[in-house]
């Protein structure tokens, strides 16, 4: 795995505009390590008065979870705070930075046995965490997956088809949430109820643009403002309702009929042992970016308020439409996440990849117009839908190469096979896990 501070692309640097684009990135990622952040949270959260210490915690739960869980660790240390206990899931096993601790992998971005069993660790862990305990809950984007596991009354198979099915939905993060953490051991409040009465600290690297602590992780450590009506409403809106397996209707219809409990609302008692939460995600990013660019001479740099939404190809024409609009020497930043509906296709890619190929598309059909245009998208934990690339990096010659290399990029575009057409290409961005996950950017560059 490559530090966030040595981000390098698997392109080869042969074009002035990727090895830019790659520069703007790497910066952006500086700025969205966890390290800094998680840290100085923590300080914010340790009791000056010693006699006031309670016995510690630490639940580190996402891609980014054992960098902040060392980070957490580092801070205690030096403030004489023992460490009770605590477990820190992520896609791979590692080496603890103390011996209290103890790591778990588990499955992303679908469920899976590793999941379940992380889920089954993190229920021991409560249940040995008193109500004079203090539990600092570190969160990050992928934790919904990698803790994946169902409520009583719905079976493992069950979650995993759902999870699917949403993963391809093309919904936005808000409605798949408020479907998916429903049938979540772990989701919509209950992490909350479970260590209650302890102090609960909360602190939150979010992949979701706008910090809805509510859509971040499938909202552990929150209030659920939704209902099982609102569940079955929207899944009947969205058609989907024909795609959930009937165990989970049927879990639905109980919830719904007081045969078993709503999740966790505003007035539950558990949220009131919770402290303020700390949270840092997508906008600081986008503005080390632009402070990099600024460094490098690139005038106007602009960061475009208006986050990046909908189907990945659609908002790819339009970043490639905005990329030629801009003057030569200038640089812009977006950020956000897309949807990509999938249906029945089992091509392989990702968001930022199919974005691209959209894109690549777009500046192709613009001909000249579309000279000294390079557009990197991005994100920002490395890993781009279930492939090994992070995203990619486009300019006016990159459908040209898919076409030498026997592959038609808009037949690609249509396959959702965007990883196999930018690897002909030579246009993924390789980058490897960077420990961090704050969103996916996208920069474009015009020379």
């Amino acid at each position: 795995m490559y530090p966030v501070s040595t981000v390098r692309s698997s392109i080869p640097s042969i074009r002035t505009g990727a090895v830019t684009v790659r520069d703007l990135f790497a910066a952006s990622l500086i700025a969205a390590d966890p390290t800094a952040f998680t840290a100085r949270a923590v300080r914010l959260r340790i009791p000056a008065d010693r006699s006031a210490a309670r016995p510690t915690w630490i639940v580190a739960l996402g891609n980014a979870a054992m960098t902040m869980a060392r980070a957490a660790v580092h801070e205690l240390g030096e403030r004489n705070t023992p460490i009770a206990g605590g477990i820190i899931v992520t896609p791979t096993v590692s080496d603890v930075p103390h011996k209290a601790l103890v790591s778990v992998a588990g499955d992303h971005p679908l469920p899976g046995l590793q999941s379940f069993a992380a889920a089954d660790a993190l229920s021991d862990l409560c249940g040995r965490v008193t109500g004079d305990d203090r539990v600092f809950v570190l969160l990050s984007g992928g934790a919904s997956s990698l803790v994946g596991a169902p409520v009583d009354g719905v079976a493992e198979g069950d979650l995993v088809a759902l999870c699917n099915t949403l993963m391809r939905s093309g919904l936005d993060i808000g409605r798949v949430n408020a479907i998916r953490k429903r049938f979540l051991r772990w989701g919509a409040g209950r992490l909350a109820t479970q260590l209650a009465p302890a102090r609960l600290e909360l602190i939150v690297l979010s992949d979701v643009i706008g910090d809805n602590l509510a859509n971040i992780a499938s909202g552990p450590c929150v209030p659920d403002s939704s209902t099982a009506v609102d569940v079955r409403r929207l899944l009947d809106e969205t058609s989907l309702v024909e795609q959930v397996p009937p165990r989970m209707m049927r879990y639905l219809d109980e919830v719904m009929h007081g045969a078993r409990p709503e999740t966790p609302k505003f007035d539950a008692p558990a949220f009131l042992f919770a402290g303020v939460p700390a949270v840092q995600g997508n906008s600081g990013v986008l503005d080390a970016g632009a402070l990099r660019a600024r460094v490098l001479g690139f005038d106007p740099v602009v960061i475009v308020n208006e986050p990046l939404h909908g189907e990945a190809a659609q908002t790819g024409g339009r970043i490639a439409a905005a990329a030629m609009a801009l003057p030569r020497g200038s640089v812009a930043f977006w950020g956000g996440e897309t949807t990509v509906t999938m249906g029945t296709v089992a091509s392989l890619g990702g968001r930022c990849q199919e974005m691209m190929l959209a894109a690549a598309i777009a500046l192709n059909d613009a001909g000249s117009d579309a000279s000294g245009v390079t557009i990197l998208a991005a994100g920002t934990d490395g890993r781009d839908g279930p492939t090994d690339a992070a995203g990619a990096i486009i300019d006016a010659g990159t459908a040209a190469r898919m076409m030498e290399a026997g592959m038609d990029p808009r037949s690609a575009l249509h396959r959702h096979d965007s990883y196999e057409a930018l690897h002909l290409a030579g246009g993924l961005l390789k980058t490897g896990l960077t420990g961090t996950n704050v969103g996916d950017v996208v920069i474009a560059v015009r020379h």
